[in-house]
């Protein structure tokens, strides 16, 4: 029987980890026996596939086996045959293409359930549809009752609205179908909403409301609010949907949320997500999920992180670090995703120079660079991750002069022997880093900061990127994935959940091919190699969640995650790319999912 040993095997050249000789020797000693005479039955075999293990030692194989959550054993049809007892789950892949299950390198794990019960507006075709939407959802709605939606961008309707104030709808439309309920619907950035007249006088806003700090009230030239309510300035809206929520039972509450749990699952299980990296949740949030991962009750595994402001995790990050918490479905060990700035979609990205499609906004700083700060004293502190949004070049820089900062503080302190962090293999984190200035581009790795970007993103954005940025800066600044991958950072990949569908078919598409909607191709020269997008969507990402040694390969000791395509994305034509579906999903050896 040959026996998979390496079990860092899927890092590219120019990562900053590795495993150890030694770790590969005690790795031989504990499963090197597997597929000898005597050797106890598999609960599951899978085998007569194309199993793509991204494992040096082992790089493609025929079959393998898992005992319990863990796989024992990879190799040919043959060597795996006498793992199968009579109580064992054979799956007969049938020629199909076997990977590491699929982790969601970023993602918003309870907005995602919780959007599913929304209405969807992803794929309205303009603003009219939208409004024939929401004037539907209030024949059925009681006066009173908030209609929410999310998903629109308004550039990628078929026409735009009109009247029109910089392409965005007015509300009165919306607010003449809808005087009785307040409508709340979110950009598909999550990073702005538009509301209608009685949600504006809900939230307090009128002429009179100056902008807040980090934000922007849309308005007509007379200075009234449109309706739309760029980053911060949505806040008062969204207290007051929050209020009308308050003081339900609380089991109502729990029950609601569970649901947003399971919701969340199912559709990530079932698009091959076994791992899910969640940017930034509440106290409350991580609470229930600490209860239902004690209850056995998480239905994927989750890596979660923190969104709070740095006064609110003053004193508590100690009591919810945890790795691994039940049987391998919970971590938590990360702050973040505190957004440094806003979204391009939305005008909010914070930028070294003005929008080239509006010239009187750079964008804008969410949240304080003070928070930040302090944030990243915390997580050296209790050794933490971060995990910071920044899109825009300017707030990518402002993100790594902060971290540099951060490791450089750290070096010292262990240099004086003054509260040496517990470790010094940060792994922290730029969220999204859609535009980078070619001067920060080296930084990431020479530091070690590691660029969490989203493959779709470069399809979904592509469309109308240059007009926000101009030709010239998105060529030079913008989605540039392949620079970084050559470069040697360590490039994650993801799909952003609610922001885009939790499709990774369609992220290792967008990130191979770089093709648009209309056929049209966004910088092809930054795509990524068939084998380079699979490792950013496996071991890689495992990598960034300090988790290479348990996912991101399918070796013998790691979990047995497993995600099963019905064609082989690896070698089939770009075209047939987007018709490769999931076959199954496994996790912890149980199936979870099947066609």
């Amino acid at each position: 029987m040959r026996i998979v040993a390496g079990m860092g095997g899927g890092l590219r050249s120019g990562a900053v980890a590795s495993i150890t000789g030694a770790m590969l020797v005690v790795v031989a000693a504990a499963w090197g026996c597997a597929g000898t005479a005597g050797e106890e039955p598999a609960d599951l075999v899978v085998m007569n596939g194309k199993v793509i293990t991204v494992d040096v030692d082992l790089p493609e194989a025929q079959a393998l086996a898992a005992r319990g959550d863990r796989i024992v054993a990879v190799g040919s049809d043959a060597e795996i045959e006498p793992y199968i007892g009579p109580e064992t789950e054979v799956i007969d892949l049938e020629g199909m293409l076997a990977i590491p299950g699929l982790i969601e390198g970023h993602g918003h794990y309870m907005s995602l359930g919780q959007e599913l019960t929304q209405i969807d507006l992803r794929f309205a075709r303009d603003w009219d549809e939208i409004v024939n939407m929401i004037a539907a959802a209030v024949t059925d709605a009681e006066p009173g009752v908030w209609i929410v939606g999310r998903g629109w961008h308004q550039d990628k309707w078929e026409r735009p609205p009109s009247p029109a104030i910089e392409g965005l709808p007015l509300h009165h439309g919306l607010s003449e179908i809808s005087p009785e309920n307040p409508v709340l619907l979110e950009h598909t950035s999550g990073h702005g909403v538009f509301v209608n007249a009685m949600a504006l006088e809900l939230g307090g806003i009128s002429r009179d409301t100056p902008d807040p700090e980090g934000g922007e009230i849309v308005r007509d030239p007379r200075g009234e609010p449109i309706g739309m309510l760029r980053e911060t300035a949505s806040g008062p809206v969204e207290a007051a949907y929050g209020r009308s929520r308050a003081g339900r039972p609380a089991e109502v509450v729990d029950t609601e949320r569970r649901e947003w749990v399971r919701l969340a699952a199912e559709n990530a299980i079932e698009n091959g997500i076994t791992s899910f990296q969640d940017m930034g949740s509440t106290f409350e949030t991580l609470d229930l999920l600490i209860q239902m991962a004690d209850e056995g009750n998480l239905p994927v595994r989750l890596y979660m992180s923190i969104q709070e402001t740095a006064e609110d995790l003053e004193g508590r990050l100690a009591e919810y670090r945890m790795v691994g918490r039940g049987n391998g479905y919970l971590t938590i060990r990360t702050i973040g995703e505190k957004v440094l700035d806003g979204a391009l979609g939305v005008h909010g990205g914070w930028l070294l120079e003005p929008y080239a499609d509006l010239p009187r906004s750079a964008g804008f700083n969410v949240t304080p660079v003070p928070d930040i700060e302090r944030s990243a004293e915390l997580a050296l502190e209790h050794d933490y991750q971060m995990a910071i949004q920044g899109i825009g070049d300017r707030a990518v820089r402002v993100l790594l002069d902060i971290f540099e900062a951060s490791y450089e503080e750290a070096a010292r302190r262990a240099d004086a022997g003054v509260d040496v962090p517990r470790s010094t293999d940060f792994r922290w984190r730029i969220e999204h880093a859609q535009v980078i200035h070619p001067d920060d581009l080296p930084r990431f790795v020479e530091s070690e900061i590691i660029p969490s970007v989203q493959g779709i993103f470069a399809c979904s954005d592509g469309i109308w990127v240059e007009e926000r940025l101009g030709p010239e800066r998105t060529l030079e600044r913008g989605y540039l994935y392949r620079t970084l991958y050559d470069m040697g950072a360590v490039v994650l990949n993801g799909t952003d959940p609610p922001v885009e569908l939790i499709d990774p078919i369609a992220s290792y598409d967008c990130t191979v091919t770089r093709r648009l909607p209309d056929g049209s191709f966004f910088m092809p020269e930054q795509s990524l190699t068939r084998e380079q997008a699979l490792r950013s969507y496996t071991i890689n990402n495992a990598y960034a969640a300090f988790e290479e040694d348990l996912k991101g390969t399918l070796t013998p000791g790691k979990y047995a995650d497993v995600t099963v395509l019905t064609k082989d994305i690896l070698t089939i034509p770009d075209d047939e790319l987007s018709s490769a579906e999931v076959a199954y999903t496994i996790i912890g050896g149980e199936v979870k999912y099947r066609r």
